[in-house]
């Protein structure tokens, strides 16, 4: 008969425990690992994310500053017209009353200053309507902004807490 054993060696309690620890670490190192990178990947996502709406708030603020400034050139050029319209009847009216009398013709020119300054005032309004709308929209774009980046922020940071804490926790 030959003296080596057969059967395998049985390990002691200790090694056994061991053995069962180093399992346990390295798991949990591959845990916090696979935490950390889907930490991260979130953290990118997030900040693309950002960076898309301050990009399209920009865009909207841009759009609505032309909007207003082709609404300011239409309502000038109506207002032309319109100033055009009215100094070109004070014309005719005024040629025409020219030969009645001299009382006449000051009732029209006063009538076509007041039909002008209202004009102008029409023009004035529409302007700082505008010029309200655009600061009102810009100011919405960067409350957005602002919001968006507080959310980020306090995400990211409840992600790396979370990831702290299992750290610590598999230590």
């Amino acid at each position: 008969m030959s003296t080596n054993v057969t059967e395998p060696e049985e390990k002691g309690f200790f090694e056994k425990v061991k053995e069962t620890i180093g399992n346990l670490w390295e798991g949990t190192k591959d845990t916090a690992e696979d935490v950390k990178e889907a930490a991260e990947d979130k953290y990118e996502d997030l900040k693309g994310k950002v960076t898309a709406k301050k990009a399209t708030a920009a865009k909207e603020v841009a759009t609505a500053k032309t909007a207003v400034a082709h609404k300011a050139e239409a309502t000038k050029a109506a207002v032309a017209k319109k100033i055009e319209a009215a100094t070109d009847k004070a014309k005719t009216a005024a040629a025409d009353v020219k030969a009645k009398a001299a009382e006449k013709t000051k009732a029209i020119a006063t009538k076509a200053k007041a039909e002008t300054a209202s004009v102008k005032k029409e023009v004035a309004d529409v302007k700082a309507k505008a010029n309200a709308k655009a600061k009102t929209i810009t100011a919405n774009a960067k409350d957005a902004a602002t919001s968006a980046k507080k959310t980020i922020a306090s995400k990211t940071e409840k992600v790396a807490a979370t990831v702290k804490k299992k750290a610590e926790a598999s230590k």
